[in-house]
C-alpha cells in the first residue's frame, strides 16, 4: 500500500537535519517522505497544528504516517486533536518532552531565552501538562540516554537523558510502545538503529525490541 511519512522538525530546526532518516526511510521501506517545516519560534501551536493539518489534507496517498522530532510531536499531537479526521497511518516521536522540559525552563531563566525559545514552545513546554495519547492512531516514542547535546550546558539532569531531553519527559500514557535507545537528542535523526526501529513501528506497529510504556 502508498504510504507517505511526513516528518515534523523540532524547535529551531528546517527539517533538512532528517537527511539520513529520510535516505533509510525512503530506501528501505519504499515510503514516500514529506517536510513539513514551520516557524518554530513565531507561531503559536494552534497555527502550526493547523498548518500541519493543511499540508496532511495536500497529500494524494491513502495511507499517512507522522513522525516528530522534539517539538514536533507536541504539534502533531496537537494537529490530531484540533483535526481528529486524518488517513489512516501510524505516529512515532522521537524525543518528544510529551510532558513538560527541564531544559526550556532553564533556558527561561536567561534575558533572551523566553525570546529565543518562542511561542509554541513556551506554550507547550515550561509548565507541566497531564497530557494522554487519546487519538486511534498507534504511537511509538524512541527516546535516547546518551547525553551528548547542547542542553547539558543549560540544565542539570539528574537521570537519563539525551542531552536535552530526559527519558521520564518522553513517556506518554496512552502509547503503545517506548523504546530508549543510545543515542542523542540530534544524533537520532543519523543513527541507523533509529531508523529501522522507527520504519518498524510504521510499517508493524511495534518496535523490533518492544518496550513497555
Amino acid at each position: 500500500m502508498n504510504a507517505t511519512v511526513v516528518y515534523v522538525h523540532g524547535l529551531w530546526l528546517s527539517g533538512h537535519e532528517a537527511f539520513m532518516l529520510r535516505r533509510r526511510i525512503e530506501k528501505d521501506r519504499g515510503y514516500a517522505w514529506q517536510t513539513f517545516s514551520y516557524a518554530s519560534t513565531l507561531l503559536s501551536m494552534g497555527e502550526i497544528a493547523d498548518a500541519l493539518d493543511a499540508t496532511i489534507a495536500a497529500l494524494d496517498t491513502p495511507v499517512v504516517h507522522l513522525v516528530g522530532h522534539s517539538l514536533g510531536g507536541i504539534a502533531i499531537m496537537r494537529c490530531l486533536e484540533r483535526h481528529p479526521r486524518q488517513p489512516p497511518g501510524r505516529v512515532v516521536f522521537l524525543g518528544t518532552p510529551s510532558l513538560t522540559s527541564r531544559a526550556a525552563n532553564a533556558l527561561v531563566r536567561f534575558r533572551l531565552g523566553r525570546a529565543m525559545l518562542g511561542q509554541a514552545a513556551g506554550e507547550e513546554l515550561l509548565y507541566a501538562h497531564q497530557r494522554a495519547w487519546s487519538h486511534e492512531r498507534e504511537l511509538g516514542i524512541i527516546a535516547g540516554d546518551q547525553s551528548l547535546s547542547l542542553g547539558r550546558l543549560i540544565a542539570d539532569f539528574d537521570e537519563p537523558n539525551d542531552g536535552t531531553v530526559t527519558v521520564s519527559e518522553t513517556r506518554l500514557p496512552g502509547a503503545k510502545a517506548h523504546l530508549v535507545l543510545p543515542v542523542s537528542h540530534s544524533g537520532m535523526l543519523l543513527s541507523a538503529r533509529v531508523a529501522h526501529e522507527v520504519g518498524q513501528f510504521l510499517e508493524h506497529g511495534h518496535f523490533g525490541t518492544p518496550h513497555a510504556p
